[in-house]
């Protein structure tokens, strides 16, 4: 039976496409407190500039690539079962040719009803007010804003206790209740940390390479 790789991957993987980390060092994602434009209650106050910073974050997505990590990783699946929980709301990992992926916050190219959120579609320009669902009600991003559940993330629990290996790549691991799913893996699970800046250290079956994620990946990869 082929070892069943877990790949976690945060906004790192991404930063060396050229897609900005959404949170900087003081805490505004591109000039706008969080509050603002990532709950449903700044949503409800002034859904025109939320719609509007998700239609920038969308043009950006489209304007880059997926990177080297993201294509060697897709490679994995060649060679073991592979699957990616991605913190991540961009599309670079199915771009890169990864099959199966686990969204934990959303997908930027989606939309969903604000009445139903099993009501989801692939969409790619701008959302706007009056941009509707078929029975008539307003479109949101489909993006789990905070204080929202996370409803993959059973999924990814389930995912992460079948563990032959995890590798864990440009997140903190701080975000929670993502920073919980290393917990899951079964205990001799080995444990692969890719981050340039790591806040944890090497032990018995966890391995830090204190990496950008294309040196890193690659460096998994060859140990793999």
């Amino acid at each position: 039976m082929k070892k069943h790789i877990v790949v976690l991957t945060g906004a790192g993987i991404s930063a060396e496409s050229g897609i900005k980390t959404f949170r900087d060092a003081d805490g505004l994602w591109e000039g706008h407190d969080v509050m603002q434009i990532a709950t449903p209650q700044g949503f409800a106050i002034n859904p025109k500039l939320v719609l509007e910073f998700y239609n920038q974050r969308r043009k950006q997505l489209l304007e880059v690539l997926p990177n080297q990590a993201h294509l060697d990783l897709a490679k994995l699946e060649k060679a073991f079962k592979t699957t990616i929980i991605t913190q991540n709301v961009d599309d670079l990992h199915e771009r890169a040719g990864s099959t199966n992926v686990i969204h934990l916050h959303g997908e930027l190219l989606k939309v969903r009803s604000t009445k139903n959120q099993n009501d989801i579609q692939t969409w790619t320009k701008n959302l706007v007010l009056g941009d509707t669902c078929k029975n008539g009600h307003q479109l949101r991003p489909h993006i789990v804003w905070f204080g929202e559940d996370v409803t993959m993330m059973d999924k990814a629990i389930e995912v992460c206790k079948t563990a032959d290996v995890l590798i864990i790549i440009g997140t903190s691991m701080q975000v929670y209740p993502a920073a919980s799913l290393m917990h899951y893996a079964p205990e001799n699970t080995t444990i692969y940390f890719i981050d340039p800046k790591p806040n944890i250290e090497s032990k018995t079956n966890l391995t830090v390479i204190a990496e950008k994620a294309t040196v890193g990946v690659n460096k998994v990869i060859k140990l793999l």
